[in-house]
């Protein structure tokens, strides 16, 4: 076994690298973090509540708590900012309402990018909001608005991930002023979980004055922190005293579609007229019970187009809002499936994937009926979902069911456990059971941090029997010096039917080594070295898979980013597979070295432009990979992208040219009207997919939604409409 792992190619490169960067010539001063703040929010009347329009006259502002104390996060940790800010905090019965003044000494400089919702509202100045009404110090609401008045909500899960999908109704304005801009925000206690009778809540502020990378922060000032991380947020009190109402939201919405099959003689317009909605009902303030009948997914975006050269599945993310409500209470085994994204087999073994409720071997099925229980009760966490899918053409309709419970131990200490039962297919019977377990040390030699992730799986398959999976995951997110040291088996026959699993019968092995130094002055704001090694061998220690990858990156005061790879693999390929085209790759032993790169201008610019190139080996042949990518986006009203990704594979077996283009843009008339598209084109496949949107929230909760698909292939210089899809949905949402 261990002749497999003697260090060659990029794993030697990386030791030497490693060792020559040991001693920084700079490096930026330690921050002496203050003792968590924490603050009381004041309370009003709820007819004194303020007129959200981006205007703090109110007189009901003049009672507000008032915070003025901030630090930079970044460039220079625990520095006073460059810019002031003055935060107003105050809530009634119904709702948590923040004013925030950002004054600018240069108004005319400030950076003024997309107002659309879920936008990149990051890409101009902005200013945020963390919510842990659990406080959990783990799990949070992130609402996002920028100085157009584009707004964002998501989901920060388990200090390490960002659910940028989820929605719920809330308010926000902004306006400009001759000395800054001005953001006013009330958020509905009906639209997020909370424990009653629990004053503290977790909180967190933060501002970007973009032109000068500069990051703000009320609590956390810590920029070793994954930007997820609310370990270290500030704590909000006095919450009391507030009401969900009867806590009934009921969703209801009709839709009209219109559907054409250009290859089918004769084929009409098919239009179709259906209606449905979701019901949610708060159990307890921090427990919600959902019903959804004929769910609805046409606001669903089209997923990313990706081209697969090697011989496993993709992980494909959650898009839909259904799923994405109270997604954290489902999340299991954290950095165990949630690292490594970037890799091949960070998702693998997932017992829990929503995306398999829906489909069937990547056929849409439509849900008929489902129920959900997510939220917090007596110190648990608790997620149950069950949906009744619809009859496929060889199969009847499946009942699928996930159960996830999870108890925090302490701040630092949380273990959990889950349970799924059901195939989508209806082709087997599954059940797979889990624990986890989740332990950080925020004071681990003195003032480093350390995290432990524990999981085991065990699925039973009425045509595999029973296997297991199981894994752990050591992380030291520090600076300068950090670490993450990751273990995963997965037995041969463990099949999560609604989990995610695309290699099975291996152990994983993936260490990572980083060194970074943050500067406070100069031209580079921060660089930083990584050396990561990735072995995957099969349950008899035979090396299957092997990276050696030594990284270097940097961020310059403009906010350009970029990065050198030099990356060394191994392969073990069992059987002849084909790579896109057709072109066979015989079985054998590949070994191969690349190098590569990217460069990225600020996503602040009018124009951000960013550039990737990747050579010049490919298992026994040669391959050149490259991609462009441009965002343009000249004022708050107009958006457009394009990304040109292009990779040439020359092999003994024969030689192919990848092509793959996708553009998006959107018009955006107010932060609640938007016209959206996206169209995508690969060679592979020679199909084209096209999907315009145009949504209006006239109020909060309701919306008229349209959406216009369009499929086709492109075979040569050939255009052959296949399918056309119009839907136009009405949708309001009614709280009692």
């Amino acid at each position: 076994m261990f002749e497999y792992f003697r260090p060659r190619g990029g794993a030697a490169l990386a030791a030497a690298f490693v060792l020559f960067w040991a001693t920084p010539v700079l490096s930026a001063e330690a921050v002496n973090m203050a003792a968590r703040p924490s603050v009381a929010a004041s309370r009003i009347s709820a007819a004194e509540a303020p007129t959200i329009d981006g205007d703090l006259s109110d007189t009901a502002w003049a009672k507000a708590v008032v915070l003025t104390e901030f630090r930079q996060r970044q460039p220079n940790a625990g520095e006073v900012p460059t810019q002031r800010t003055v935060l107003r905090i105050m809530f009634d019965e119904n709702n948590l309402y923040f004013g925030v003044y950002s004054y600018d000494t240069n108004p005319e400089q400030i950076i003024v990018r997309s107002m659309a919702r879920d936008s990149e509202v990051f890409t101009g100045d902005n200013i945020g909001f963390t919510l842990d009404p659990g406080l959990t110090r783990r799990n949070a609401y992130n609402f996002q608005i920028g100085s157009s008045g584009g707004r964002l909500d998501a989901l920060r899960l388990n200090n390490n991930e960002e659910l940028a999908q989820w929605d719920t109704i809330w308010e926000a304005r902004t306006r400009q002023v001759p000395d800054g801009w001005i953001a006013e925000v009330a958020i509905p206690f009906r639209s997020i979980s909370y424990i009653e009778g629990q004053s503290e809540w977790g909180f967190e502020f933060y501002r970007s004055v973009r032109r000068r990378n500069e990051n703000i922060r009320w609590a956390s000032f810590n920029p070793a922190l994954n930007f997820a991380d609310v370990s270290e947020e500030g704590t909000l009190t006095g919450i009391t005293g507030v009401s969900q109402g009867l806590g009934l939201d009921v969703q209801l919405y009709g839709v009209v579609r219109s559907k054409h099959d250009w290859s089918v003689d004769g084929d009409g317009a098919g239009i179709s007229g259906t209606a449905g909605g979701n019901a949610f009902y708060k159990i307890t303030p921090g427990l919600t019970g959902t019903l959804t009948y004929n769910t609805d997914f046409s606001d669903a975006p089209l997923d990313a187009r990706e081209i697969n050269t090697t011989r496993f599945s993709l992980f494909i993310p959650e898009t839909r809002d259904f799923f994405l409500q109270d997604a954290g209470v489902f999340e299991f085994g954290s950095r165990g499936f949630t690292r490594g994204n970037n890799d091949r087999s960070g998702n693998n073994a997932r017992p829990f994937f929503s995306r398999n409720i829906g489909l069937a071997r990547g056929v849409p099925v439509s849900i008929v009926a489902g129920g959900k229980l997510s939220g917090e009760f007596g110190g648990f966490g608790i997620g149950a979902l069950s949906v009744l899918t619809d009859d496929t053409l060889t199969k009847p309709g499946q009942v699928l069911s996930v159960a996830r419970i999870a108890r925090p131990l302490s701040e630092d200490v949380r273990i959990g456990a889950i349970v799924t039962n059901g195939d989508p297919t209806g082709e087997s019977e599954n059940t797979v059971v889990g624990a986890d377990f989740q332990y950080r040390i925020s004071d681990f030699l003195g003032d480093e941090t350390l995290q432990t992730d524990l999981y085991f799986e065990r699925s039973h398959s009425s045509t595999l029997g029973d296997d297991d999976a199981f894994g752990a995951v050591l992380t030291l997110p520090n600076e300068p010096w950090g670490a993450d040291i990751a273990f995963k088996e997965v037995g041969a026959n463990f099949r999560p039917a609604l989990g995610f699993v695309n290699r099975t019968n291996i152990r994983y092995y993936d260490t990572t080594f980083t060194n970074r130094i943050r500067y406070r002055d100069g031209f580079f704001r921060h660089r930083g070295i990584v050396a990561r090694n990735i072995f995957v061998t099969d349950l008899n220690d035979r090396l299957e898979s092997r990276e050696s990858r030594i990284f270097f990156d940097g961020e310059t005061s403009t906010n350009a980013t970029f990065a050198f790879n030099l990356i060394n693999r191994f392969e073990n390929v069992p059987n002849t597979f084909a790579l896109p085209g057709g072109v066979p790759l015989p079985s054998g032993d590949y070994n191969w070295t690349t190098i590569g790169g990217f460069y990225q201008t600020s996503q602040a610019r009018t124009l951000m432009v960013r550039a990737e190139l990747e050579c010049c080996a490919f298992y026994d042949g040669t391959s050149v990979k490259g991609a462009l990518e441009l965002k343009y986006r000249p004022s708050a009203y107009y958006e457009l992208e394009g990304r040109y990704d292009y990779q040439n594979i020359d092999v003994p077996g024969g030689n192919v040219d990848i092509h793959l283009l996708s553009a998006e843009g959107a018009v955006n008339f107010t932060p609640d009207m938007q016209i959206a598209f996206q169209a995508q084109y690969d060679n592979i496949s020679e199909s084209f997919g096209f999907l315009g949107r145009y949504r209006w929230e006239f109020r909060p909760g309701s919306e008229l939604f349209v959406a216009l698909g369009q499929s086709a292939v492109i075979p040569g210089t050939d255009f052959r409409f296949q399918v056309s899809q119009l839907s136009i949905r009405l949708g309001h949402t009614l709280r009692f």
